[in-house]
């Protein structure tokens, strides 16, 4: 017999005030309970500050407070994190929390662009893009921009690709190419 659990909204409308207290919105609520293992809530967190793992653990725990003060049944899995790398940009406030990160962007003529995130201002977003041995500003509306997702590195940006973006490298004596 499956577990009642609460329903998407009653997670957000439950959670929302605790999350915005702490600087992050709820971005999605999945709830799963249709594996053979326990119930899983997820929770799925961003904010201008990046959810890092004390936050998103002390998060669960005042939400797993909140939500055991819920009337249903069963025990459940609850997972507090953020949308992950293979969310899709989509807003200004998506492209204003990813700022310095890579993203991979195609327009809406089917172009393809490879950014480094910078300043996000009045729906255009300025990407630092690689034009020869050096880096440029391409300003880009949020209108043209179809797609758009943030990239995984295995490697440091350049302190100049970096400098471009409005964000400071961290440690401002090594560059990388």
């Amino acid at each position: 017999m499956a577990t009642r659990l609460p329903s998407q909204t009653q997670v957000i409308e439950l959670l929302d005030a605790e999350f915005t207290r702490a600087g992050y919105e709820i971005e999605d609520v999945v709830i799963d309970n249709t594996a053979e293992q326990l119930p899983r809530i997820t929770v799925v967190a961003d904010g201008d500050t990046p959810l890092d793992l004390d936050t998103a653990a002390a998060l669960s725990r005042s939400a797993s407070d909140l939500l055991d003060g819920l009337d249903f049944d069963g025990h459940y899995v609850l997972e507090v994190s953020s949308p992950g790398v293979h969310r899709p940009l989509t807003t200004a406030k998506h492209f204003r929390r990813a700022h310095g990160r890579k993203v991979e962007v195609t327009l809406s003529d089917g172009t393809g662009v490879t950014g480094r995130v910078g300043v996000v201002e009045d729906d255009v977003v300025t990407l630092v893009v690689r034009a020869g041995r050096d880096w440029n500003r391409r300003r880009l509306p949020l209108g043209e921009i179809s797609k758009a997702v943030v990239q995984v590195e295995f490697s440091p940006p350049s302190a100049r690709e970096l400098e471009l973006t409005g964000r400071q490298a961290p440690d401002a004596g090594t560059e990388a190419g």
